[in-house]
């Protein structure tokens, strides 16, 4: 199973985020959290900074988006050049139209859930999207512990997407992945894993990629 570590940049100094950003280049995917202060109690990245973001960083971009009306407002999330736009379920009233909206514009399509929300209510779009993200915080904030009871859910996740055919979705986790944790996630199905204090708290964030990596490749 490909191992992928997204450091999420919602950890990162803002006040040199540029520099910061650089100093993830070995990562998979540059993890870019859009929080509106409606969908959840934080306000993050206006659609410019996420595309000047998006236009610096040396590896693609996964934004996930905290946001209210992803709907509507999805897809300009892919025409700033996201690599993979990540929205909601419980925030879509459409999320069929809006998976299609994204595919057509050529992006990853993910779809996330909250630890509140259970497997079964996106079992049936599996086939229609691109990654799974499995919340194991509460989204809004960073530095969070991470959340053990959704490791079940992690692993319902993982034995219904080994049963579909062809190119199969990612499954990726959010929320207080550090060394003590990466491994459990792992071992329950995820391949996928943010990551943003502990690698944004380390000396040498590149090394920390590094050491998650093989520390999730069990």
């Amino acid at each position: 199973m490909t191992i992928r570590i997204c450091p999420s940049i919602l950890n990162a100094d803002h006040t040199r985020l540029l520099e910061e950003i650089d100093r993830v280049a070995t990562a998979d995917l540059l993890h870019l959290d859009v929080m509106d202060n409606i969908f959840v109690p934080n306000q993050t990245f206006s659609l410019a900074e996420c595309r000047e973001i998006i236009a610096h960083s040396q590896i693609p971009v996964d934004s996930h988006l905290m946001i209210a009306n992803p709907d509507e407002d999805a897809i300009l999330y892919a025409e700033a050049g996201s690599a993979s736009v990540t929205f909601h379920f419980e925030a879509s009233t459409h999320p069929r139209v809006t998976i299609a909206q994204l595919k057509s514009s050529g992006v990853r399509v993910g779809i996330a859930i909250k630890p509140q929300t259970s497997f079964t209510a996106v079992a049936d779009l599996l086939e229609e999207i691109d990654m799974l993200l499995v919340m194991t915080v509460e989204p809004g904030f960073g530095g969070q512990s991470f959340m053990s009871d959704q490791l079940p859910k992690i692993e319902t996740a993982r034995a219904a997407i080994n049963r579909l055919a062809g190119d199969l979705p990612w499954l990726q986790v959010d929320g207080g992945i550090s060394l003590e944790t990466i491994s459990l996630a792992a071992r329950a199905g995820a391949d996928t894993f943010v990551a943003g204090s502990a690698i944004y708290k380390a000396q040498s964030p590149a090394e920390m990629i590094s050491i998650l990596r093989v520390a999730a490749d069990f």
